[in-house]
């Protein structure tokens, strides 16, 4: 992790403290003044972005002086950018609404935010922090999630990227990276190309072993498609053929279009029903991709001089399901309550996240990344932040050392087989 407490030149400078003398003394308050000085400031100006831009102008009636009085002290004596940031989403906890966190380069979650807001964020600085002007991280295209006790299990990888490449699965259990501690980020920075061994554990109380895994320079959205795209599959069940598709990112029409195409050109064209997977990831979705499976519609395809087809408002008319999970969130929790409530089809899995606010992101002076809640939504009149969407169909999932095993999709398939 990046030390902001104390800079490399501080270090440095106690190592040389018995040359130096006194002088180190002195420039080692002068060192953390400065640090406090930044830390304040961040927090500062992540309160001022809430306090201006925040969909609720009353800020559910929270007194934000006095939460900025509360919370300042501790990001001043914040050692590292794990503390700052705890600090300032710990302040940021007290308006109790989705959409609303603080994001430092160590996530993942940091460069997807990033490449999701691009369009808005080239207005609002991008290139200072990516030069380029394109977001992208060093990476294995996994989604992580911490238990109780500190572990750090794969809760999704992403079709295509290199961790899918490498054999590792969901619900494997990583202990290190090239022996340190593992980062999502971090232990791939200065490594793209080069392999990593990932000390990997994926049952309990089992020998954990190595795998060898080489980390490449990520584009977010890219890596999203092209996991869209790679995930869809037949799985044949008796006479039937049940197609499968993992939509990871929702954020952008390029998603629905490479479903629909999958639908109507691709592995799904043949298939007798299809399991709509939109467990994880980010949100995004808008409400009329519902109309995929709208039965009173029309599909049109259109063909030019040189015979090349392409089709336009695909429909699916056979029978689907979906799955969802807590990490289902934001617009697919939008799609959620309307394949729920205009029955669809079964919705297979566990609550969704309850977290249905419009967002936007903005790049903080110090390159960290506000995500902010700025509109309300209503789903037909109704608000789903706080509620979620719950299943049709509840089928509990501990992901941990779970070794590909996915009880979710399991059950999906008997839905659909039976229907």
């Amino acid at each position: 992790m990046k030390q902001v407490g104390i800079s490399r030149r501080a270090v440095l400078a106690f190592g040389s403290a018995a040359a130096i003398g006194f002088q180190t003394a002195r420039g080692q308050p002068e060192e953390a003044d400065a640090s406090a000085s930044a830390n304040e400031a961040a927090l500062d100006e992540v309160w001022e972005t809430v306090r201006d831009r925040f969909y609720d102008p009353h800020l559910h009636g929270v007194d934000w002086p006095a939460i900025r009085a509360r919370y300042r002290p501790q990001a001043a004596a914040a050692g590292s950018k794990v503390d700052l940031a705890a600090a300032i989403n710990a302040m940021l906890a007290e308006l109790h609404a989705s959409h609303t966190e603080y994001y430092t380069p160590e996530q993942t979650a940091y460069y997807e935010l990033a490449d999701i807001f691009a369009g808005s964020l080239r207005r609002r600085g991008l290139q200072r922090h990516f030069s380029s002007g394109e977001v992208s991280y060093p990476g294995i295209g996994v989604f992580t999630q911490t238990d109780g006790e500190g572990r750090v299990f794969l809760s999704g990888v992403i079709e295509g990227a290199p961790a899918h490449q490498a054999g590792l699965l969901r619900g494997d259990e990583i202990l290190t990276a090239d022996g340190m501690a593992f980062g999502p980020v971090t232990s791939f920075r200065g490594k793209t190309g080069t392999p990593v061994g990932l000390s990997t554990r994926r049952q309990p109380g089992e020998p954990s072993f190595s795998v060898s895994v080489t980390p490449a320079e990520l584009h977010p959205n890219a890596t999203f498609l092209r996991g869209l795209e790679q995930s869809a599959r037949v799985i044949p069940a008796g006479r039937m053929h049940i197609g499968y598709v993992h939509v990871w990112c929702y954020a952008g029409w390029s998603y629905q279009q490479a479903l629909e195409t999958l639908i109507a050109e691709g592995p799904l064209r043949q298939t007798d029903a299809l399991i709509w997977d939109l467990r994880d990831g980010w949100g995004g979705a808008e409400p009329q991709y519902l109309d995929l499976f709208n039965p009173r519609a029309a599909t049109m395809q259109l063909r030019d001089r040189n015979g090349e087809t392409h089709f336009d408002d695909v429909k699916w008319r056979k029978p689907a399901a979906m799955l969802v999970n807590g990490g289902t969130r934001s617009g697919k929790e939008v799609l959620a309550y309307g394949f729920k409530k205009y029955r669809i089809g079964e919705v297979i899995g566990t609550q969704t996240a309850r977290a249905v606010l419009a967002s936007s992101a903005f790049l903080m002076g110090n390159g960290d990344l506000l995500l902010l809640a700025v509109s309300d939504v209503l789903v037909d009149g109704e608000h789903l932040e706080g509620v979620g969407v719950a299943p049709t169909i509840e089928v509990p999932f501990d992901l941990r050392y779970s070794a590909g095993k996915d009880p979710q999709l399991d059950r999906a398939m008997q839905v659909l087989t039976r229907s």
